[in-house]
C-alpha cells in the first residue's frame, strides 16, 4: 500500500494517531511531503524516526529549507535564522540545541538530499508529489526565487495550474482551507489535483483560533482518508 502524508509540523501526537491507524507494514511505502518540524516541538524527534524508516521516503519542506539556510553551515546566517524564527522555528532551534553535533550533522546531511519532487505511479495512474509547486515551472515562472530548490518548496498551488494530461498532483505546504470551506479541515480533491495540508501545525485547544487542524493522510491504491484522533 502508498500512504501520502504533508507538514507534520512537530506534531507528534497526531503523528502517532495517523501511524496506528495505516499500520505501515514492510511492504508498504509511506511518502511524506515535507515539513516535518517547526510550530510543534518534536520536530526533530519525528524527523530522525522517519529517517531510520526504510519504507519512508520524504521531499525537503519550506521549514527543513529554512533550517539548512540557518544553521546548516559552519556559521549561523542571521538573516535566515530571523526568517525562521518568524515562521515558529525557535522550538526546533531549541531542540537541536540539546542534542550532539554529530546528531544534528547526521540531520543536516540527510536534509541536504532529500528530493523537491518525486513522480510514482499507483494502480496504473501517474502521481507528481511535490510540497509546494512543481520543480518543472522554475524555468517558466516569472516569480523571483533564488533557485529551483527555494521555488518549488516555497511556492504555493493555485488552481488552473497547467498539469500534464497523465499526472495527479498531490501536495502539502498550503492548509486546504484555502480551497475548500470544512472545519475541521479535510483533504482536498479536485481534478487533477490533491491538497492533503490539513493544519497540523495549526494550535491546539486554542479556542480563538477558528479553524480546526489535524494530520491527514491518504491511501493511494483506494483513496481512503485518514486523520488524526483529535478527541
Amino acid at each position: 500500500m502508498i500512504y501520502v502524508l504533508s507538514d507534520i509540523h512537530g506534531n507528534i501526537r497526531r503523528f502517532n494517531s495517523i501511524m496506528e491507524q495505516i499500520n505501515l507494514k514492510e511492504s508498504d511505502t509511506l511518502y511524506i511531503l515535507g515539513d516535518v518540524i517547526d510550530r510543534h516541538p518534536y520536530g526533530i524527534k519525528i524527523l530522525r524516526k522517519i529517517m531510520k524508516m526504510p519504507n519512508a521516503k520524504m521531499l525537503l519542506g519550506n521549514h527543513e529549507y529554512m533550517m539548512l539556510k540557518a544553521i546548516g553551515e559552519s556559521e549561523i546566517d542571521l538573516s535566515a535564522l530571523a526568517l525562521w524564527y518568524q515562521n515558529r522555528g525557535k522550538c526546533t532551534h531549541d531542540y537541536l540545541n540539546h542534542i550532539r553535533k554529530d546528531l544534528r550533522q547526521e540531520i543536516f546531511d540527510y536534509l541536504r538530499n532529500l528530493p523537491l519532487n518525486i513522480d510514482i505511479e499507483v494502480g496504473g495512474q501517474k502521481y507528481k508529489l511535490v510540497h509546494g509547486y512543481p520543480i518543472e515551472e522554475y524555468e517558466r515562472s516569472t516569480m523571483r526565487y533564488n533557485n529551483a530548490a527555494e521555488f518549488t518548496v516555497w511556492n504555493r498551488f493555485y488552481p488552473g495550474l497547467f498539469i500534464p494530461d497523465d499526472y495527479i498532483l498531490i501536495f502539502g505546504h498550503t492548509p486546504t482551507r484555502n480551497y475548500q470551506r470544512c472545519n475541521p479541515l479535510q483533504i482536498w480533491f479536485d481534478d487533477k489535483t490533491i491538497g492533503i495540508d490539513c493544519g497540523s501545525g495549526f494550535p491546539e485547544n486554542d479556542s480563538m483560533f477558528y479553524y480546526k487542524g489535524r494530520l491527514a493522510c491518504l491511501r493511494l491504491d483506494d483513496m481512503k482518508e485518514y486523520y488524526s484522533d483529535e478527541s
